[in-house]
């Protein structure tokens, strides 16, 4: 199985229906499990572009089987098709996701240390020229894009 042209397939499909393919996982365990992370593209009357509907996994996880099985995409025996939202503690991939959630608390873990620690856990704060920019309490700390390991949101009530 080719996972970018399933990729391919699940963005054709979310592009369709005014959203936007978050993430794709490919997971072999005790069975086969693609899951597909849409996500809703951010606009005027919803900024952070959050919001994915139920309706909204089940018509993408509808149209995107169809694609799987006509195209033959993943080969060989079943599979489940797990269509869901990133969630409220969605993880942080690509530069814009660090503007998009300015002023958003995250947990940052970094591959190697700054000022001897490998987390941080501080609000948003941009980027700029690949480095994301942090508040950490009192602070603003100022990390290599590169350098990140992980990093998430923090739901906040």
């Amino acid at each position: 199985m080719q996972l970018e042209k399933v990729r391919e397939a699940a963005e054709r499909v979310a592009g369709s229906l005014g959203l936007e393919i978050f993430d794709v996982e490919w997971k072999i365990g005790k069975q086969r499990l693609l899951r597909v992370y849409i996500d809703r593209l951010p606009g005027p009357e919803n900024p952070e572009g959050l919001g994915v509907t139920h309706k909204d996994c089940e018509r993408v996880s509808e149209q995107l089987s169809v694609i799987l099985d006509v195209e033959d995409l993943i080969p060989g025996p079943s599979y489940v098709l797990e269509v869901s939202s990133p969630g409220l503690d969605r993880k942080l991939m690509k530069p814009a996701d660090y503007e998009r959630f300015v002023g958003r608390l995250a947990k940052v873990w970094v591959t190697d240390p700054i000022e001897n620690q490998n987390y941080f856990e501080g609000r948003l704060a941009g980027y700029v020229d690949g480095m994301v920019k942090l508040n950490v309490r009192d602070r603003e700390l100022a990390v290599p894009f590169s350098g990140i390991k992980k990093a998430n949101l923090v739901v906040e009530l």
